[in-house]
């Protein structure tokens, strides 16, 4: 597993001041930020432990404070079996199974659970939130395996072995990725484990933390491979010699969705001043129309751009929110039905929708390339010696394998349910699933993308002595400056193919093409 970046490089993120930002989640998830409890949480949650307490020393049972969890909530417990209740609550929950989850969705689920934690609706004691502040902090990063949520009563599993790690049990990696015991690892960095006292195991677990982690990441993703799709469909239009006026601005106002413009105004910017678009301008060009995935790429690219945004706003108002069941609200504890997952499992699919539809315009606008009856004078495949060498013909393959598989990501999860818990809970949301499948997506597309920028790249090189866009230039030279070679004969094509989605993933190909024309939108 990757190494967490070293805290001492990032700013400390402060928790309980607002909401967390998506800028927030990424910095600790992905950049190894350690965060620390402002002083209005710590208040915050004293006030609610208060209410607990008193909750707890009543006679009354309380749901989660002196009572069984889920169906067998009828049961009152004695206190002196509380402490017992909360570490069985964990242990038996902590049941995932499968292959580890990745770090960065760890820690972002981790930062939400403490989000939560901050609000002073949980009744969690202080130390135990500031534990869970110390993890993130020494880079201390509990092993999460990939089944066990259904997405309602929160990501029980998941945020059950990251309970586990706080008593000392179960495994963690630290900061280095070294596999070791919970307790090990608590005791290198001088932490102490903590006993947990009433309601504070099903406080750590009853959340939507993973699968609103995975939403903020991938948002952040999407967006950026969004503009990335529009430098690749800018490459294939002026490969394939299409034309720039079907992305005029005042075409676009007559059907006003906001991303199609944005989509439109970058596909316009990145094409200014290329001499390949140039060169067949006049009045003797006989091309009336470009195919679908040329001309429609700001309509397809669009839609899934307001998608997106659409999405944003969802996990915007699920990272203000305070999930657990039940809630400390004034001086009682109220059962509510926050934690489950519908209104983020149901974007999650709308997502892993939009960004297989991307990656089908993108597979087919590579494809053009390839076939001499469509290509406009390239050679089939473009490759060498057409018949003694295959150019980019099993590239194509890989691209459409991997949009195969998208489409079949995008079926929804969030329509299936399965009752557990004796019934109880008898309608789940399945949205840790919805994410999982998402993330998966998002790699996909990035590979899709990845062979359209290599595929066009070459094209525009055939097209030589005519010059492409400054900006698309840009991306052609970064790409043979990191070792994805231009025409020629065959040679082993996938590490190219992988160099190519390094640099889509990386972000590497957005910041060419802006690095010559400015910020793309």
């Amino acid at each position: 597993m990757d190494r967490v970046p070293s805290p001492s490089a990032v700013t400390v993120v402060d928790v309980g001041v607002g909401p967390v930002s998506f800028e927030h989640l990424r910095s600790v998830a992905r950049q190894g930020a350690p965060v620390r409890l402002a002083d209005e949480a710590i208040a915050a949650i004293a006030r609610a432990r208060a209410v607990v307490d008193e909750l707890a020393a009543s006679a009354t049972p309380v749901y989660g404070v002196s009572t069984g969890f889920g169906a067998l909530a009828t049961r009152h417990i004695p206190t002196e079996m509380r402490a017992q209740l909360q570490r069985s609550l964990v242990r038996s929950h902590a049941a995932g199974s499968g292959p580890e989850v990745e770090r960065e969705v760890v820690r972002a689920l981790m930062l939400l659970r403490l989000s939560t934690l901050a609000t002073g609706r949980t009744g969690v004691r202080v130390e135990t939130a500031e534990l869970l502040a110390a993890l993130l902090e020494h880079g201390i990063t509990p092993v999460v395996r990939e089944y066990g949520s259904l997405g309602c009563s929160g990501d029980l599993a998941p945020l059950a072995h990251c309970a586990l790690a706080l008593m000392g049990e179960g495994e963690v990696r630290d900061a280095a990725g070294t596999l070791m015991p919970a307790a090990d690892a608590l005791a290198a960095a001088g932490l102490t484990p903590v006993e947990l006292a009433a309601k504070e195991g099903l406080a750590l677990i009853n959340g939507t933390d993973g699968m609103l982690g995975m939403l903020v990441l991938a948002i952040e993703d999407l967006r950026m491979l969004l503009r990335t799709a529009d430098i690749a469909a800018a490459m294939s239009v002026e490969g394939q010699l299409g034309t720039d006026r079907v992305f005029a601005a005042e075409l676009q106002a007559i059907r006003p969705h906001p991303g199609q413009a944005l989509s439109a105004a970058n596909l316009t910017a990145l094409l200014r001043d290329s001499g390949v678009v140039a060169s067949h301008r006049g009045p003797d060009c006989n091309r009336v129309q470009d195919a679908y995935s040329l001309r429609c790429s700001p309509q397809v690219h669009g839609a899934a751009r307001d998608t997106v945004e659409h999405a944003a706003v969802v996990a915007g108002r699920e990272l203000a929110s305070a999930v657990d069941n039940p809630v400390v609200v004034e001086d009682r504890v109220e059962s509510n039905g926050n934690f489950h997952g519908a209104p983020v499992a149901y974007v999650l699919d709308f997502l892993a929708i939009a960004t297989a539809d991307v990656a089908s315009i993108s597979e087919r606008r590579t494809d053009r390339f390839l076939d001499k009856a469509r290509s406009h004078g390239l050679p089939p495949f473009l490759a060498d010696d057409p018949g003694v060498d295959s150019g980019l013909m099993i590239a194509q393959y890989t691209q459409a394998a991997i949009v195969s598989e998208l489409k079949r990501l995008a079926v929804p999860a969030s329509v299936d349910s399965i009752p557990s818990s004796a019934m109880q809970e008898d309608h789940v949301s399945m949205g840790w699933s919805a994410a999982r499948k998402l993330r998966r997506s998002v790699d996909g597309l990035a590979r899709v993308i990845a062979i359209e920028v290599l595929t066009a790249a070459r094209a525009l090189d055939l097209r030589a002595p005519l010059e492409p866009s400054p900006a698309t230039g840009a991306v052609v030279r970064l790409l043979r400056e990191s070792g994805v070679s231009g025409p020629g004969p065959d040679r082993h094509l996938s590490p190219e193919i992988e160099a190519a989605v390094g640099l889509v993933s990386s972000g590497a190909v957005l910041s060419a093409a802006e690095s010559v024309m400015g910020a793309l939108r």
